[in-house]
């Protein structure tokens, strides 16, 4: 149902069910607080049986015990009374008790009319429009800019691009941003190692830099930097190699461009694009991370211990006091995050989500921490955090555990070659058929499990076609449902148009829906309900699942009834459902980045 109609009806249905527990124990029903909106929204589920209704609410197992009534008998009560309402008579076909205390709920054919006019209808079904909507910034990927996209890399690009996808659907403004940690030891370690390939000095010789990164991708870089190549990034930084083996500062400066462009290519490759590009180094030079200690120290805050400096974090929650400035005068690494959050916060928006690795969990106290002390009237959970962990990657039954380019993991333009069905990345140019599948099951697979379970990236599976492989599965719904509107010599374009038939069809006399049926279209009613808790909850991975669920109604309904029968009637009522699952799962598959072929 829609959700101005779901509303409704759980309005009119609390307004009845207090009026019956009255009814039923007057004297208690004054002194008890009767359910709200949102626990009889919790309360009610799909049955376990279709035979069973529509919906089943467990309400009377709630109130049983305060109430003082047996569950059976109170839902059975309850049930009698909401069979005579006249509020719910347009919309209730049934209601009856069954063990151990669920009062089944059966709609009326009118519901279900509305359900599927709106699914075709309404571009954005399941959507929320906010007068005043909010500013919401997701950061995520933020990987140093000293080597390709790993995996990882991958699962936060697809959690934290669906993510915001799902937040823009509740109607937010959001900020798709990347940080880039480009300054500190790993940025020198980085300048070091290309100088060290530009000279000759191989990985394995011992003059080589003890930590330098010894992938392929250095020496292309060093390369690259001799040749005078001209480097543009996402957001117009634009730097030329000077080819001098002596300037370490140039050979940083052009490395972290470089892989900066590389890390640009493997998101767009992956389909992911962001609206705002922040760097570490514009903190320092800007004056934000000194003005920060500055502000510490004068609070008191901020202490003098052992040659260091510390914060006193252990004042807003934090287990232990953290070093802000070692005593080699270098800064640690979360005070740059305090200063950053600090600009976030400043910049007005309501909600910070950040999208990281769970190796990043202790950074978590210590931010909040340092944002709390500024004392500038931050929230205490500002900003979030959605941490996720290790992807592990299998072929042919062994984990993959390095890259040839990288060296020393997979990469996720390794993932996406392997996915659209080439062996090796450089078994040649994937056509852009190809590219589309891979980036498809990359981005459904790494969005499809919660964020904080580890996950393992099967790719012989990734490459089947088989209702194993959860893309294909979804994706195959789809492409059956642009089939049998083929066969039919019509389409979903054709029948959205003709969605105001959808009433009169409902309303023909003998036409009645049957299980399945009545199934996939509960399930498109979740629809709704289902982006609002991935929004509030910060669960992209919810629409994963309901995609599956949702796929699996549509193959049921299709395995069970024939579309294209010839009573005219039944075939344009089917062949509206199928129109609007097609519409359904493409609005799903598009907010997870996935595409929704016609055929397969």
């Amino acid at each position: 149902m829609t959700p101005i109609f779901r509303q409704r009806f759980l309005k009119d249905l609390r307004h009845e069910l207090v009026k019956a527990l009255q009814g039923l124990a007057p004297e208690k029903s004054s002194a008890l607080e009767p359910p709200t909106l949102e626990q009889l929204d919790e309360s009610l589920q799909s049955p376990r049986q279709l035979s069973h209704g529509d919906l089943a609410c467990n309400i009377a197992m709630r109130l049983a015990k305060p109430y003082g009534q047996n569950p059976m008998a109170l839902a059975t009560a309850l049930a009698g009374a909401l069979s005579q309402s006249p509020a719910l008579a347009q919309t209730l076909e049934t209601a009856s008790a069954a063990a151990p205390g669920f009062v089944n709920l059966r709609f009326k054919d009118a519901v279900y009319a509305q359900l599927v006019f709106s699914c075709l209808a309404q571009p954005n079904f399941g959507g929320v429009v906010q007068d005043n909507p909010p500013e919401v910034i997701v950061e995520f990927v933020s990987a140093n800019p000293t080597g390709p996209l790993h995996v990882g890399h991958g699962r936060q690009a697809a959690l934290g691009d669906c993510l915001a996808a799902v937040l823009q659907t509740q109607g937010y403004r959001v900020t798709r941003e990347f940080y880039y940690n480009d300054a500190g030891a790993q940025i020198n370690n980085l300048a070091l190692s290309v100088q060290a390939r530009a000279k000759g000095i191989e990985p394995h010789n011992p003059a080589f830099p003890q930590d330098g990164y010894r992938g392929d991708y250095i020496l292309d870089i060093a390369k690259a930097y001799q040749e005078g190549e001209t480097i543009v990034t996402a957001d117009g930084l634009q730097i030329t190699g000077t080819g001098s083996l002596d300037d370490l500062d140039a050979i940083g400066h052009f490395a972290v461009a470089y892989l900066r462009r590389e890390q640009d290519l493997d998101l767009e490759a992956f389909g992911v694009s962001f609206d705002r590009f922040s760097l570490e180094s514009s903190l320092y030079s800007d004056g934000h991370v000194g003005g920060v200690i500055d502000r510490l120290t004068a609070s008191g805050d901020a202490y003098e211990s052992e040659g260091a400096l510390w914060l006193a974090s252990t004042r807003y929650g934090d287990d232990k006091d953290r070093v802000m400035r070692k005593s080699d005068g270098g800064i640690t690494y979360f005070v740059p995050d305090v200063a950053y959050h600090e600009q976030k916060f400043k910049r007005g928006c309501a909600r910070a989500i950040n999208i990281q690795g769970s190796d990043h969990h202790g950074t978590v106290a210590r931010v909040r921490a340092g944002l709390q002390a500024l004392n500038i009237g931050v929230p205490e959970d500002f900003p979030e955090y959605l941490l996720h962990k290790m992807v592990t990657v299998m072929r042919h039954g062994q984990e993959v555990k390095i890259s040839k380019r990288a060296g020393q993991y997979v990469t996720l333009r390794d993932l996406i070659v392997w996915s659209s069905g080439l062996l090796e990345p450089d078994a040649g140019q994937p056509s852009p058929q190809q590219l589309q599948r891979g980036r498809d099951t990359v981005r459904f697979f790494l969005v499809s499990r919660k964020p904080d379970t580890e996950f393992v990236f099967d790719v012989d599976l990734a490459v089947s076609q088989t209702d194993e492989n959860p893309v294909y599965y979804v994706q195959y719904a789809h492409a059956r449902c642009c089939s049998v509107l083929a066969q039919a010599q019509t389409s979903v374009e054709l029948l959205v148009d003709q969605a105001h038939e959808i009433e009169s069809l409902f309303q023909a006399q003998g036409l009645v829906l049957q299980d399945k049926e009545r199934f996939l279209c509960l399930r498109m009613a979740e629809f709704p309900r289902l982006l609002g808790q991935a929004a509030h909850d910060c669960a992209p991975h919810l629409l994963a699942f309901y995609l599956r669920e949702l796929a699996a109604d549509f193959h049921g309904f299709y395995n069970a009834h024939r579309v294209l029968v010839d009573d005219p009637l039944t075939r344009r009522l089917r062949l509206f459902l199928v129109a609007a699952t097609a519409v359904m799962l493409r609005r799903g598959l598009g907010i997870l980045g996935v595409s929704s072929p016609d055929r397969m």
